[in-house]
């Protein structure tokens, strides 16, 4: 019955049809207090599944706006009682503190405080959420989770396509695929949105966009034209809410979600007794306020984040100040530098020359007061951190690079340092020894070295003929085409390419072709070949890049992509945008991010070329600004270009604007645990002898018989967690 009334609130709460709607996602009941977040996802889903397209919108806004109240809450309520006279924290006794009364006096003063504190907390929660609602409206990390990740949105853009609300779907899907960028189905909705003529080209939008990050990109992209005046508001602005939010995570580390968190994180219960309890809370409060610069600096989509994000604001500040004569305020903000580093000579530089040109001295000039309290803050925090990990044996990863290493106990720099010089994304691929067993090896293939990494203005590239004969890349070809033909479009089912809609794109892994022969859908012959040939490329990619140290296969695919009659005709966009194999690429900073959704164990790559008769298609390798061109090359039979897999080798593909390419893609690895399973199998699979095999069902997609764009993500996936949670339905990928 609660859910029912629920419910229908929130469908009085909904616009009527027709009536126009704000863009973005406004909220429903502004000032209205929140509601349980988990039972109104849970029961947005419930009805998102069921085709109930409007109450699952009303639904997840509202769980979306009562999560953010619910946080603001939090953090209101702790500014409020840490300035209530009483519950402020006596300072600890310091070290010329005499025997006597005195540390038994300060405890007293401490629990009382932290009583009057814990008082006050409580009733102003229970003002905000009404009577039990800390308990009533206790957020688990699923759902946590699940909104850190945006998955709302993914449903919210379905559902407003239902409701025919297309700037909002756009918007929606947007806001997701920032930070999922892998979410292949939701980069293929965005594409057919892209190509609806009723959606506006200003719908594509990040609805979360965290404040500090827009005002931050803005101010870049003014610097970078050279309008520093106009820059300036936009830079402060950025180093404001980046405080502003980092207080905001703060402020959630005092909560009961985060210490449960932790304790299932690191395994901890209640401790033995009253004191070591508290330590060990304080601790993971300290620990989580630690995480907050890091999680700040953190770009949506992202994993890591961005190294001396603040100091790196204010040098940007200082710079921009001094260009405009603004010499009190640049002093300002590089004073402020040096106080994350003292000994930073392009800052010190920087000082003397701004002491010069304002020629008499500035007695009342110093850093800004807001630096300052953060970085005293901090460095009161670490202190305590480094204690409790010497002497009571706690973890703690600093997030910082600037920490002076006298705050760091003699005992732990040796460990520290010896832990962050092994740190696994730090190790650089081991450069390859001249030899001439890979010269060997070439002669033996009848291959050929076309161009080194010389000739292609890099570093670890090369382009190596006649690794195929014309015979072999027929073979191939057909192979690809009679997969198609019997509907085996690995991954991608034939439909437009996730990477350009003016494409189509088929994709055969070798596991796939040898079930398809067994079948007798395709060509034994063809099957066995694409086995011989990835080997082939593996003990030529690691006879001359990697001699000393074996390569393992770590995915096979072979690749066809079909320019779409009609459709080229002033095409702007790439066939396959410029990227890295490994990594992340950032072309704003020219930094390449060695962490998740990029396939980090990747170490070589290669594509081996089966034909030539089509426009377009070439391969080229880029700056890391993804913008200068450096190197091309034109597809043809039997030709491997093959590379490291990181940031130093950025590459893409051309438009392939008439006919058909075909490539097989290969990528290698050091680790042995990510080499390629189905290779195995699909070995295993054609050396077994002949004999019938089970039928199986395949669940294909029914073509669309209507030309206009197909909705997004038709088919839905429902999950029913075995433990009696929540289900959860997932848009498929």
């Amino acid at each position: 019955m609660l859910r029912l009334l629920r419910l229908l609130l929130l469908l009085l709460l909904l616009p009527p049809p027709g009536s126009p709607e704000p863009p973005g996602l406004a909220t429903l009941s502004p000032g209205a207090p929140p509601q349980a977040p988990d039972l109104l996802y849970a029961d947005g889903l419930r009805a998102y599944s069921a085709g109930a397209w409007a109450p699952a919108v009303a639904l997840l806004r509202e769980a979306m706006r009562s999560y953010a109240e619910l946080g603001r809450t939090r953090q209101d309520c702790g500014e409020r009682c840490a300035a209530e006279l009483g519950a402020a924290l006596p300072d600890a006794p310091g070290p010329d503190s005499g025997p006597g009364p005195a540390p038994r006096a300060w405890e007293r003063l401490l629990l009382r405080a932290a009583l009057r504190r814990a008082e006050c907390l409580s009733q102003c929660v229970a003002q905000r959420l009404g009577p039990g609602g800390a308990a009533r409206l206790r957020v688990g990390s699923a759902l946590r989770d699940a909104f850190r990740r945006r998955e709302p949105y993914n449903y919210l853009q379905r559902a407003y396509y239902q409701l025919k609300k297309l700037d909002l779907a756009a918007a929606a899907a947007h806001t997701f695929f920032v930070a999922n960028p892998t979410h292949l189905q939701m980069r293929e909705d965005m594409a057919k949105y892209r190509r609806m003529s009723r959606v506006r080209q200003q719908s594509f939008r990040d609805l979360e966009t965290p404040p500090h990050w827009a005002a931050y990109d803005s101010g870049l992209e003014l610097l970078g034209r050279q309008e520093a005046e106009l820059a300036l508001p936009r830079l402060e602005e950025a180093l404001q809410e980046s405080l502003a939010q980092t207080e905001r995570c703060r402020a959630g580390c005092e909560g009961p979600e985060e210490h449960q968190r932790d304790e299932e994180e690191e395994g901890t219960g209640s401790q033995a007794g009253l004191y070591e309890a508290i330590a060990g809370h304080w601790i993971q409060v300290l620990q989580c306020r630690q995480r907050c610069v890091g999680d700040t600096a953190t770009r949506p989509g992202r994993s890591f984040p961005v190294p001396d994000f603040l100091p790196s604001q204010l040098r940007r500040l200082h710079e921009a100040h001094a260009q405009v004569g603004n010499l009190s305020q640049a002093m300002e903000n590089v004073l402020s530098v040096l106080l994350f580093y003292p000994e930073d000579e392009a800052a010190k530089e920087a000082l003397k020359r701004y002491q010069a040109q304002l020629g008499e001295p500035r007695p009342g000039l110093g850093p800004r007061e807001d630096i300052q309290r953060f970085v005293l803050r901090s460095l009161g925090e670490k202190r305590q951190l480094y204690y409790a990990m010497e002497h009571l044996g706690t973890s703690f990863k600093d997030p910082d690079l600037w920490t002076p290493a006298a705050f760091i106990p003699e005992a732990l720099r040796e460990k520290l340092r010896e832990d962050q010089e092994h740190r696994p994304w730090d190790h650089e691929p081991p450069q390859p020894k001249t030899l001439t067993n890979w010269k060997d090896v070439l002669l033996m293939e009848g291959v050929t070295l076309t161009q080194d990494a010389r000739q292609l203005n890099g570093s670890e590239r090369a382009v190596l003929d006649g690794l195929l004969t014309t015979a072999e890349c027929g073979v191939l070809l057909q192979l690809a085409k009679d997969a198609a033909e019997a509907g085996a479009r690995s991954g991608y089912q034939g439909r437009r390419s996730p990477h350009s809609p003016h494409e189509r794109f088929e994709g055969l892994t070798v596991l796939k072709a040898a079930q398809l022969a067994r079948a007798g859908a395709v060509g034994t012959q063809g099957a066995k070949l694409l086995l011989e040939v990835s080997e082939r490329v593996r003990t030529l990619t690691q006879a001359y890049f990697s001699p000393e140290r074996p390569l393992h296969l770590s995915f096979t695919h072979l690749v066809c992509r079909t320019a779409i009659e009609g459709e080229q005709e002033q095409r702007m966009d790439l066939s396959h945008p410029v990227h890295a194999d490994n990594c992340v690429l950032d072309p704003d900073t020219g930094e390449c991010w060695r962490e998740p959704p990029a396939y980090t164990y990747r170490d070589y790559s290669g594509v081996l070329y089966l034909n030539d008769d089509f426009q377009g298609g070439d391969l080229f390798f880029t700056e890391p600004n993804a913008l200068t061109v450096r190197a091309q090359v034109r597809p043809r039979c039997g030709r491997l270009v093959a590379f490291s897999s990181g940031g130093e080798n950025p590459h893409g593909v051309w438009a392939v604007t008439r006919g058909r390419r075909c490539a097989l893609a290969l990528w290698h690895t050091w680790a042995p645990e990510h080499r390629e399973q189905e290779w195995t199998e699909a070995k295993e699979l054609l050396q077994e002898p002949e004999e019938e095999e089970e039928d199986e069902e395949e669940e294909e997609e029914m073509p669309s018989k209507d030309p206009s764009p197909e909705p997004p993500s038709r088919r839905l996936q429902r999950v029913q967690d075995k433990a009696g949670k929540l289900p959860r339905v997932r848009e498929e990928l």
